[in-house]
Parts: C-alpha cells; structure tokens; sequence
C-alpha cells in the first residue's frame, strides 16, 4: 500500500482547508442513538470503491464498507471474517474458501460465493484500469481479463452458493493472506461496472459503516453504523471525514486535534516531540510499529541512476542515524533492510550494506565509478503537506555535501507526484513508503521490485508499483520459487536471497528508516483505540466513554 499507506492525494478545496483551522467542539457529538461520532481529517482519496481503493485515505473508508474473506491482526496473523475455511491442494494452485452464511449488502443483497466472483471480476477487468488488481495476479485467467481478451474470471468457481474455488497458474502457499487486501471485497450486483461513477462515489457494502450520501470530493465523507452488519456491529453512530488541503493535511489534522475538531490526527514532523510532551502524559499519544519502510526510490532506468554503483553512491552519502536523531528527534530508527522487523519469520537485519553507517569514501568510490561528477544534478521528488519537507531537505544536503551533486527538489501534492513517478522516462529519486496490505515478504519484493510490478502501458507509463523499474529475471525467479515451497521456513530463506539481490547487490532502492507510527488520540472520549495493521483508527471496535 503506498503509504502517507504511501498516498495518493489530490488537491482540496481552499475552503476546506481554511475550515480545518477552525475551532471544532471540545467533546465527540452524539447522535441521540447512545453512541457518539467520530471525526478525522484526511486528504482527497483516489478511490473508496474497492475496486481501486489504493492509499490510506481510499483505504481507511473502505475497510470500513466492506468486509472480506479475512482482515489482518495488528501482530500480522490472519483473522478470518467472512471464511469459514480456506484449504489449498496439495500443489498449492488450488485453493477452496467456504463462506459464513446469511449474511448481505446494505442494500439487502445476499453476500455469497458469486458477490466475491463479482467484486474481483469487476477490479481485474480491463476497462477499470486498477491500479491494485495486480494483487489477483495469480488467479488464473487474470491476463486475459485484465487486457480485455476475456470478460470473465476463469480461475473462479461457485461450487456451491457460499464454496468459492480458485485456481492460480501458479502455485502459491500463501495465497490466503492476499485476499485481506479491500480489493478481493465482494460487491452487489448493482456496483455494475469498475467505472460505475454513482457507486464509486456511494459505494454499498457489507462492512460495519456504510455511507450517508454520497462522497463529496474536497468536501467530506460521512459513514453512519451498519445495524444490518453480520458480524460483531460497530458501538460508534457515525464517523466524519473531513477532506482537507494537502498541501497542508498533516497541519491541519494536529490544529483540529488541538481544536478539538477532531478525535484521530497525525502531525508534522517538528511537532512531533511537542505533542509527546504534551499528549503522552494524557494517554492521547499512540505509536505503533507497523508493517512497513520508509525508503528512497531510485529510478533504475535513466541517467543518472541507471547503474547499482549510481544508487550506492547516493546511499552511502546519507547519514540515517543523524537525520533520525536530529529532524525526527528519535523517533525513527534507521531501517538496514526493506522487509520489516514485524515479519520475524524472513526479516534479517543490515541486509543493506549501504545502509549500515554513512561512509563518505565509498559514496566517492561509487560515484567516480558511476561516472557521476560534482556539479550534476540530481532531481529530488516527494509528496507535499504530509511532513518530510524537514527530512527530504536534511538528504538533500548530505547529498550535496558528500558528492558535490546539485540536487534539485520537486514537492508536489500526492496524485501529481505519482502520476510523475508513472511517466516513461522518470529519473532520479523520489521520497515513498510502503506498508503491508498482507503480513507476507512477497507483498513487499513482488509489487517494489519485480518485472511483473513495472505493468506499463502501451505508452510505457508505469501502472504497477514498481516506479523504480527495477528489472532482475534471476530475482524473478526467486519470487516464483518462494511461491512455490510448501515448507514456510525454507521459502523464508528464498525470501531473504531474493531481497539480498535486489535491495543489496543491486540497490534497486534505498531504505531509510522502520515504520513507527503515531497520532493523537480521543481516549479521553473513546474506549479501545489503536491502530490497526493499516496505520488506520480501528473505527469498528472502539466505544464512546
């Protein structure tokens, strides 16, 4: 999932923003019904549809409206909702799901195994252009649906009303975990198809909210409690989601938290150690450490990185102890791998050589070998209003002291920043995160580092999540053998060779720092919040006080 979930934002309306600065009401309000209301502020969404439901903005609202096969526990184990089973063949390019009975839509349709045959026909077919259906990848028939050949999902079968059957062209032992990501959500008959403009801006689930009206772009997003959920039902009336400027959402989110306007925010990095102070000591302040990276993505394609020595040298120069230390005031821990601590089965520490310690000599070494030279230029994006203007900055320089480059720095909000990383000829460096969608090595080395990942267009953009355009058959190779070893300990190790080639040998990108999270936070009014695997307020369980 790109994160903050890597997001992709658009810009918001003027007066939105300026509304957000306003004093809200000190306490949650209550709709009369015994529960209370929720509120948050978030940037504009791609998407709320499952469909393409993509960042932590579109995400959090959907996790929300529906409800699939499983969900993911904060610790990265599975917790079934709607399966009952899930059992693979003994190949492991077969697996059969059984789904809870009786339960339905909001609109009173029944969710069975067709809803589930719809909701992943209707994200992997071509004229929705998805940019998340390559998490069905596996499923046989995928290709001929996802280029227009096919309009149906071959690899799927009802075998009974609520037995789901897929079949994979390739096996995969740990196929399960993907069908946690919002995209394999199931969907009524009257979502239509993928460019359905009424139900991808009222979008009717099966989840514990669902919406009231319809999604006002720029505006806000309100979600009012599912009576008719068939699981365990939300204890919270509404929740409201304000839309706010990106170039300033992480601003906003903290004056609406000192305002009292909202319940749930993040803050910009300076304030970081200012909100502590102030909000731990009133058990408001939250830290999780998630799933996920923060990394720099090098394109691999073009001058002046389209060579492992280029990318190296730029890594070396970076000093991430010191940029831990001094603009997150430690708060951040240098990462020396991609793949996180929270996956203990796979994750080895100092996997990245560079990574380790700033060494200025190697960055030197590397460089003159790279044919890099004092003076060049080294272009330098990130995503506006989130907070790393501070950080990207401190690289910058250390950049410029260490080798001499010029490095010039392109903010933009978030939706144009990734179209830009999309375009055919993209170069230099760029500021991402990533955070699991599903606790597995492969939802982090297939969609960053595979060719598979890349998925461009016929005009050569980019429509997969691998930016960099990283491209290594052997790595492939060792992708597919993972996939394929029935025995979890020894495809953790082909696991662990494979990120050794890319993020090591090859330097396909460059990881900065593990993914702490954290935000304010509304105990003083609500019983039960955390954080959930997504880095989202686990709207669902927590109660008003």
């Amino acid at each position: 999932m790109r994160g903050v979930k890597s997001a992709k934002w658009v810009v918001g309306a003027i007066v939105v923003a300026m509304a957000a600065t306003a004093c809200g009401g000190s306490d949650s309000k209550s709709d009369g019904k015994g529960g209370a209301t929720f509120r948050l502020g978030i940037t504009e969404p791609t998407a709320i549809d499952p469909y393409n439901a993509q960042e932590s903005e579109g995400s959090l609202v959907t996790h929300n409206l529906f409800t699939g096969l499983y969900k993911v526990n904060t610790d990265g184990t599975l917790k079934p909702m709607l399966a009952v089973s899930s059992t693979p063949n003994d190949k492991g390019d077969e697996w059969t799901f059984e789904i809870k009975k009786d339960t339905k839509f909001s609109n009173g349709e029944p969710v069975n195994a067709e809803a589930f045959i719809r909701g992943w026909t209707r994200a992997a077919a071509k004229a929705s252009a998805s940019d998340v259906a390559y998490h069905m990848n596996e499923i046989d028939g995928f290709k001929d649906l996802n280029s227009g050949k096919s309009d149906k999902f071959s690899g799927l079968s009802a075998t009974g009303e609520y037995t789901l059957k897929v079949k994979l062209s390739t096996p995969d032992f740990e196929f399960v975990k993907r069908t946690a990501h919002s995209v394999f959500s199931p969907v009524p008959k009257v979502a239509g198809a993928g460019d359905n403009k009424s139900f991808n801006d009222a979008p009717i689930g099966n989840g514990p909210f669902k919406m009231e009206g319809s999604w006002q772009h720029n505006q806000k997003i309100t979600l009012v409690r599912n009576d008719d959920y068939g699981l365990d039902k939300a204890k919270i009336d509404k929740v409201e989601i304000s839309i706010l400027n990106p170039s300033s959402g992480v601003t906003l989110e903290y004056k609406g938290f000192e305002s009292g306007q909202f319940d749930w925010a993040r803050m910009p990095t300076p304030q970081m150690p200012v909100a502590k102070a102030k909000y731990d000591p009133q058990k408001e302040w939250l830290k999780y450490d998630s799933s996920g990276i923060n990394y720099i993505q090098a394109f691999n394609q073009e001058s002046p990185l389209n060579s492992a020595d280029a990318r190296k040298a730029i890594s070396y120069a970076i000093d991430r102890e010191q940029i831990a230390k001094g603009v997150f005031q430690g708060l951040y821990e240098p990462a020396t791998s991609l793949l996180p601590p929270t996956f203990k089965d796979v994750y080895k520490a100092d996997v990245c050589s560079s990574c380790v310690k700033q060494d200025k000599d190697k960055a030197k070494q590397y460089a003159e070998k790279a044919g890099l030279k004092p003076g060049d230029t080294l272009d330098f994006g990130y995503n506006t209003g989130s907070g790393h203007e501070e950080w990207v900055q401190a690289v910058a320089k250390q950049v410029e002291d260490v080798l001499g480059l010029k490095v010039k720095l392109n903010g933009l909000p978030f939706k144009e920043a990734l179209a830009k990383q999309q375009e055919k000829g993209a170069k230099g460096i760029w500021r991402q995160a990533w955070s699991a969608d599903y606790p597995t090595a492969d939802n982090f080395l297939a969609p960053l580092l595979s060719t598979e990942g890349i998925n461009p267009d016929a005009n050569g953009k980019a429509m997969g999540d691998n930016r960099g355009r990283y491209s290594n058959p052997k790595f492939d190779e060792m992708l597919v053998k993972a996939r394929q070893t029935k025995d979890a300990a020894e495809r953790a190790k082909v696991y662990q060779e494979a990120e050794k080639l890319a993020v090591d040998e090859d330097q396909a990108l460059l990881p900065l720092w593990k993914r702490s999270q954290y935000r304010l936070a509304n105990t003083k009014k609500f019983d039960g919040l955390e954080m959930n695997f997504q880095e989202e307020p686990n709207l669902a369980e927590i109660s008003p006080k």
